[in-house]
């Protein structure tokens, strides 16, 4: 026999041998599978896992979805990470959407592979789904099938502690991140002692907000520096929160200022009203019930309720349930700030002498912000909202009037709101800020007309000289 012929039959056996193994493993596993319980499956089958583990310069961290009866944090941040980070070229790929006002969200589909690089190194993550039996109740023999699912993540074993110390936690702070990105605001509004909430979908940003550039980056600025001093807070000792006063004329975007700043720092708002809290105990409660970064809004804290001062007697039953002025301070700036971290206070006023001023000094109204009238640059921010322009030829004429007569960021709103046509709303603002340049300039001449008549008794009276006509 040639020496081909001998290569060719010990081919033969090779390839008989592998079919005999491979049918032989296919045996053994269906025997095991229809003989063996499902514990004793998965024993044989993690002590094989194990011993070629041993053998194998690969590791391999299992993440299940739950652990016991609660959902496993891990899982749920690798499934958001990894849903970003999909591969075109994946032949299957698992598509979801639970909400309409959701994005739709591609995943991986169980069974499918996908690798990953963080810093030079590759990990392989793969979806895997499980099925087992449990029975169906106490009192009966009956078993019903489970699917449990994990994630299984593969990579050398050398870049076992970069896995464990590195790359895990960049995973779940990249999915808090995005979490936070994606997430829809609410808004909370208080009922007897209990928050309800609704979602909140104010438009207002930054971009859209009608006030000075200046001051718009000077907020900014303030909000940003804030929640990335965590350490510095604690350091110095004191509680992670920031209050701002906003005051100004009714129209001038207390408001949409509020709701650009949860927008930019994806806080939920909680609008407190007073006037349905009736005591110190309830306030706290609702405080205290409020969840980390989030704004504590107090809206027209001036005239919203009469608080008790805090030098007046209360110590009358009748008064010993009254939310009182300590009560609120006792949050903003006591020992109940402490309660939680990440927080915005704003309160806001159509008149800011009224307040006490307990409640506006540093360290509970840290920045005093005034919402005035609209500017030309007010104006600019305006005409780019409502009909996307830049420039035009009464722009000139509008930003001069503007800067004689006082209009709030709301009337110059409306009146661009009243034609889908760029030159007829802004020939109509025209009109308006001429008419109120001529009011006031009637007033202020109506005003110089006028003198003062001191009477014996002290008090004074306003009196108008008679005309020449009434001379006359």
């Amino acid at each position: 026999m040639g020496s081909n012929d001998k290569a060719i039959e010990s081919y033969k056996k090779t390839l008989t041998t592998a079919a005999s193994v491979a049918a032989s493993v296919m045996l053994v596993r269906g025997v095991v599978n229809e003989l063996l319980p499902y514990e004793v499956r998965d024993l044989i089958y993690s002590g094989l896992n194990l011993l070629r583990s041993r053998v194998s310069s690969e590791h391999t961290i299992v993440i299940d979805e739950n652990e016991g009866f609660s959902t496993n944090q891990v899982f749920g941040a690798v499934q958001i990470y990894l849903a970003s980070q999909i591969n075109t070229d994946m032949q299957r790929l698992k598509v979801s959407r639970v909400d309409e006002s959701k994005k739709i969200m591609v995943s991986m589909e169980a069974g499918e592979d996908m690798v990953d690089k963080f810093d030079g190194t590759e990990f392989k993550w793969q979806l895997v789904c499980h099925e087992r039996s449990v029975s169906a109740s106490a009192n009966t023999s009956k078993y019903q099938s489970l699917e449990t699912r994990s994630f299984e993540l593969h990579f050398h074993k050398k870049y076992k502690d970069k896995a464990l110390n590195e790359y895990l936690p960049f995973i779940l702070q990249k999915a808090k991140e995005t979490t936070e990105q994606e997430r829809t605001l609410k808004i909370y509004m208080n009922e007897w002692e209990n928050w309800c909430s609704i979602d909140l979908h104010h438009p207002s940003t930054f971009d859209t907000l009608a006030i000075d550039s200046e001051l718009k980056q000077t907020v900014m600025d303030d909000l940003a520096r804030f929640v990335k001093r965590k350490d510095y807070y604690k350091k110095i000792g004191k509680a992670w929160k920031r209050g701002y006063l906003l005051y100004g004329p009714p129209g001038t975007g207390k408001s949409s200022l509020v709701a650009a700043m949860a927008n930019y720092l994806k806080f939920d708002i909680y609008n407190l009203e007073l006037t349905a809290v009736s005591s110190n105990s309830t306030l706290r409660s609702l405080l205290i019930g409020m969840s980390n970064h989030s704004i504590l809004l107090i809206e027209d804290i001036d005239c919203m309720i009469n608080l008790h001062r805090r030098d007046e007697n209360e110590s009358s039953s009748g008064d010993n349930d009254k939310i009182t002025l300590s009560g609120l301070l006792n949050f903003v700036d006591g020992l109940f700030s402490t309660s939680g971290e990440e927080r915005i206070i704003v309160f806001t006023t159509n008149y800011k002498e009224r307040l006490d001023p307990a409640l506006t000094r540093p360290g509970r109204m840290d920045m005093h912000i005034h919402m005035g009238y609209c500017s030309p640059c007010g104006f600019r921010v305006l005409a780019r909202n409502y009909h996307s322009i830049d420039d035009n030829a009464l722009f000139p004429e509008i930003e001069g009037l503007l800067k004689e007569v006082e209009i709030t960021p709301a009337e110059v709103a409306e009146m661009l709101m009243k034609s889908e046509d760029a030159d007829v709303a802004l020939e109509g603002l025209v009109e308006l800020l001429k008419g109120k340049k001529d009011g006031a300039n009637k007033s202020e001449k109506d005003g110089d007309n006028k003198e003062m008549l001191v009477l014996e008794d002290g008090e004074s009276r306003v009196m108008t000289p008679p005309t020449s006509e009434m001379e006359d």
